[in-house]
């Protein structure tokens, strides 16, 4: 009687970021000049290894745990490194190219001209207030579908929230773009004497990437929260469609990307979660 060996499946979200980092770490060998990208080159070689002792890991509690969190903390350390992969702001980014664009398209800069044409506090608190919520937005559905146990529809979920995440995360390493937070003078005055811009500047200044606007992240991933909540719980859905749908907008109003970079973003936070959800199933 031959003997079979159960091996541990290797789920989608975990062959993305174990290919993630082997393509990382192949562009890291072309900026070994740069400072800081020796350790940096280890690191994501050792992806795959892992990626691989934690599909190793028991079928208890605390496995299945360590399972659904490290994409997450992985995720973080991955975005952390996309500084030192540009040069610590020292790389050529390609705004210029953004902005012919935005003035063909527009005439102007949107994101530096809007807010002063038609400057509000209350839209300007608003808009802040829902940047900031993006934080919140993505983990709402990873945490409804925990409290319903639906380990299906987290899984999936993940798989392409994920996705969007390193593919933006590519497009940071290979195409960068500062954005106009970088490029313009940033707003000043009652435009951002509230409470919302205050935090939203604090917190850029504490975690912000250079790099790292086209597309926007803060926008591809929350519409990829909302499309990927759609197929586990339209309800769910429909409790971050409005904020994610403001979002698309506050990021441009608040001089925080370019209209292109949220054009892209949504278009990456509806194709990439359709393409993992139909790679799936």
């Amino acid at each position: 009687m031959a003997l079979t060996v159960s091996l541990p499946r290797w789920r989608l979200v975990d062959r993305v970021l174990a290919g993630y980092g082997l393509t990382v770490a192949v562009i890291a060998t072309t900026r070994l000049d740069q400072r800081g990208m020796a350790p940096l080159l280890l690191g994501h070689l050792a992806i795959p290894l892992l990626v691989w002792l934690v599909v190793r890991a028991p079928d208890t509690p605390s496995g299945r745990f360590l399972r659904t969190a490290y994409p997450l903390v992985l995720l973080l350390a991955l975005y952390s490194a996309i500084d030192a992969l540009n040069g610590f702001g020292a790389t050529t980014t390609h705004d210029a190219a953004l902005q012919q664009a935005e003035a063909a398209l527009f005439g102007g800069q949107p994101s530096r001209d809007w807010w002063r044409s038609a400057p509000s506090v209350f839209w300007s608190t608003l808009f802040h207030a829902i940047y900031f919520s993006y934080y919140l937005i993505v983990p709402v559905p990873a945490i409804a579908f925990l409290l319903m146990r639906r380990s299906d529809a987290l899984e999936q979920y993940l798989n392409g929230v994920i996705a969007t995440y390193l593919t933006c995360y590519l497009c940071y390493i290979l195409f960068p773009v500062a954005g106009p937070y970088y490029e313009f003078p940033r707003p000043t005055g009652a435009f951002v004497a509230n409470g919302p811009a205050r935090l939203v500047y604090a917190t850029l200044a504490r975690g912000s990437a250079f790099g790292a606007a086209f597309p926007s992240s803060h926008v591809a991933a929350t519409v990829a929260a909302t499309v990927g909540a759609w197929f586990g719980s339209r309800r769910v859905a429909l409790t971050i469609a409005l904020p994610t749908a403001l979002l698309t907008i506050g990021v441009v109003y608040c001089q925080m990307h370019y209209v292109v970079d949220s054009v892209a973003g949504v278009a990456l936070g509806v194709a990439v979660p359709l393409l993992v959800i139909r790679r799936s199933t």
